[in-house]
Formats: structure tokens, sequence, C-alpha cells
């Protein structure tokens, strides 16, 4: 299936572009990854190239099976695109009624309102996708407070606090975004 998303740009942002990750983004994936501030709040590190190909290659499987939408963010530069973020709809299941959406970006983009344009389409797409969703839910650890930003310019409403469990280990936020 050939997906390519895309949110136009504005007079102070270029556009995005939103695509299954592919093997040649490896390169770009292991830069992303270099950044202590992402890899504090994801739970699978990417340290090395094997790692990075494992992570390519569990996404295409988790496409392929239906249960986690991967997309990566593409700055949609004249020149050449660059990675800006990785967004992903994740628990998609009947066993799980209300799938997740997550989200990074990397260093260089952070600020630039890359993050929640991205939420955003990716969000439109899953109501679009899936008609029967009536809400998705956007998680986050409570000192997570630009997560909490992303959440709130992406229209997701704040609902609750979630206890810690493993493997984080503070409290969370549940914010929800409801189909129509």
């Amino acid at each position: 299936m050939v997906i390519d998303l895309r949110v136009p740009g504005t007079s102070s942002t270029p556009g995005l572009v939103l695509r299954p990750w592919r093997d040649d983004d490896l390169a770009a994936l292991l830069d992303a990854y270099r950044d202590p501030v992402l890899r504090r709040w994801t739970r699978v590190p990417v340290t090395d190239p094997a790692e990075g190909r494992q992570w390519l290659e569990r996404t295409r499987q988790d496409w392929d099976a239906g249960r986690r939408y991967s997309f990566a963010v593409l700055e949609d530069d004249a020149d050449e695109p660059r990675l800006a973020a990785n967004v992903v709809l994740k628990k998609v299941s009947v066993d799980w009624p209300t799938p997740e959406v997550g989200y990074w970006t990397a260093a260089w983009a952070r600020g630039r309102g890359v993050a929640p344009r991205a939420v955003t389409a990716l969000s439109r797409w899953a109501f679009d996708e899936f008609p029967a969703l009536e809400r998705l839910d956007l998680l986050h650890q409570v000192d997570n407070v630009a997560s909490c930003r992303v959440a709130q310019k992406s229209g997701y409403v704040f609902q609750e606090v979630l206890p810690a469990r493993p493997p984080f280990p503070l409290d969370g936020h549940r914010h929800s975004l409801s189909a129509g």
C-alpha cells in the first residue's frame, strides 16, 4: 500500500510528507537517535546499524500485520526532504478499542511545529482509514511538558492522570481526540 500524506507549508514552515519508513531511511534514523532527549522518551533504543535495521524491519512487519502504522515525517524542502520526525498509530486491534498515537521529533526539528502538524495529519488519516474508531489516545509521562503541548496543539483533550507502570517510572497523562 502506497501512502503519502502531505501537510501544506505555511509562510513560516515548510510542508511535511508522511510516508511509511523505508530501508534507505537507516542513516537518518540513526542520526535522530543520537539525540539523548529522544532516547530518554523512547523505549526501543537504536544505537547502531543492526538495531536500526531491526527497527525498520519491525516497523514493516507491524504495518503488514495491520497492528501498528509508523510514518517517517519529512520536511518537504525544495533541495532534499529531511527526516524530521516519526508518528505512529499503535495498538490497532479489535482487542484494543482505542488506538494510541505516538511520535518523536528529531532534535533539529523541535520547536518548528512539526510534531503537532504530523500528529494532526496522522489522526485524520486514522479516522478516515478506520471509520469504526471513536477515539484516539495520546499518552505521555507527566514530566514531558513538550508532549503535553503537542497533544493540546493537535486537538487532544486532557482526560486523566495514569499511574506509573513499567517501563515508565512516573505517572502519565492521557489525552484523547474523538472522531468527528
